[in-house]
């Protein structure tokens, strides 16, 4: 197999103007039916219903951390660095490009509501009967392997999964800076070549030097904005509310042999639990949004209005909560109850949660934090030295919310008892 393309193929990039594709396998992996299925994943699940310019795909999103991954294997290479393995480009730039071939429509809402985690259909996909695992298997028997085990983090070259996935990796910064592009904010605009230019390759890992501290701590104030005003927006979190009932509704229905009007493949197969790579692969929002639309008319009066609330984005409201009193959330459970609605579906409470950095603890290892490098090549953690990241570190993002249909509860809210009706006025 040629080493290089005879002619580079560039994509039109509106985050990093372009995207160079040099070698013949990150081609074909590119034009194989698996990889061009995330043209019809978003990215960001349904915060096109609060953002309305977040329709982006799984497809550019790969394709940028693949740029990006390939930005920084040129530049160790231009400045020979020993640390850097070269026999190992290709395995990094394909995993980088691959990494998430598994997820499924709506992305994390349908990994909570079937209990499966992308990264294991990535595994299944890229060793399995697939062109993506046959195109693999032609440049090397042992290659899906070898991608598959980056992915898992378990590849025996740790500098090789450092780059493709860690707390500064090439996945994290594609996204902030994409999705803050396409919601139009400004908190992911991190100074990605800066960050590039300060990463070094040291003793088994990606480090970064001490003099690009600063773009690093300006990259994680953007994580943490991201995360309040983007990933966790109240709004979103209604819509993926209803998206996991309408799911959960489907998998009681079918568990009841309820008598779909309409049920198309391989949705049986998605409720019933046992999905093939084949069958999984023929996933895609397009199929799960026909198959809404279609069951707004189903005799199941839950599942048709959850479609509908879904279809026409008439999402759930919500009122934000200092603190969970769980005995008062078990008398609204039983007043709904009382007064005809199903708590089961027409009351959640959301507590988002992340953090935005790990603080290093000397008990730990050091994979999920980010080192500096200093002038006499020591290591240093980096909030022992940042008062920004260490003032962030550790934070939970994420406020209680409870969630409600508020035409159901403003029709019975004169009979709900007096110390609850304020929670829903």
């Amino acid at each position: 197999m040629e080493h290089r393309l005879t002619e580079e193929k560039v994509f039109k990039d509106p985050v990093h103007n372009y995207i160079h594709v040099q070698e013949p396998i990150i081609w074909q992996l590119i034009n194989t039916p698996e990889f061009q299925r995330l043209r019809r994943i978003r990215q960001l699940g349904t915060s096109y219903l609060t953002f309305h310019g977040a329709e982006h795909s799984r497809f550019s999103h790969s394709l940028g951390v693949y740029e990006i991954t390939r930005k920084i294997i040129s530049q160790f290479e231009r400045s020979h660095y020993s640390d850097w393995p070269k026999e190992e480009k290709l395995v990094a730039l394909c995993a980088a490009l691959l990494h998430d071939l598994g997820h499924g429509p709506f992305s994390h809402s349908i990994e909570e509501a079937f209990d499966m985690h992308h990264e294991d259909w990535t595994c299944r996909i890229i060793q399995g009967d697939t062109e993506v695992g046959a195109i693999l298997r032609r440049y090397a028997p042992d290659f899906p392997e070898r991608i598959a085990s980056v992915i898992q983090k378990t590849y025996d070259k740790p500098i090789v999964v450092n780059l493709v996935t860690s707390p500064l990796d090439a996945d994290r910064m594609d996204y902030l800076l994409r999705d803050a592009y396409f919601t139009g904010v400004n908190y992911g605009t991190i100074d990605l070549d800066r960050i590039l230019r300060m990463l070094r390759p040291y003793h088994g890992r990606i480090v970064v030097k001490e003099s690009g501290m600063h773009a690093v701590e300006d990259y994680l104030m953007s994580r943490y904005q991201m995360y309040w005003q983007i990933y966790f927006h109240p709004v979103t979190r209604s819509s993926e509310i209803i998206l996991r009932q309408i799911f959960k509704r489907a998998k009681q229905l079918v568990k009841q042999q309820f008598s779909f009007r309409f049920m198309v493949e391989p949705l049986p197969q998605l409720f019933g639990g046992e999905i093939s790579v084949d069958e999984y692969l023929q996933l895609d929002e397009a199929l799960i949004q026909t198959a809404f639309m279609q069951w707004r008319k189903e005799d199941d009066a839950v599942l048709s209005e959850l479609c509908e609330r879904f279809m026409d984005r008439k999402l759930y409201k919500y009122v934000e909560l200092e603190q969970i009193d769980l005995n008062i959330i078990e008398e609204i459970r039983e007043a709904f109850v009382h007064l005809g609605l199903n708590p089961e579906y027409d009351l959640e409470i959301d507590f988002p949660t992340d953090n935005p950095y790990d603080v290093f603890r000397p008990d730990q290892s050091t994979d999920k934090q980010i080192l500096l490098l200093d002038r006499q090549d020591k290591l240093i953690e980096l909030s022992e030295v940042s008062d920004i990241v260490r003032s962030i570190s550790g934070l939970h993002l994420g406020k209680h919310h409870l969630y409600y249909p508020q035409n159901k509860v403003d029709a019975i809210l004169h009979e709900l008892p007096s110390h609850i009706r304020p929670y829903f006025l």
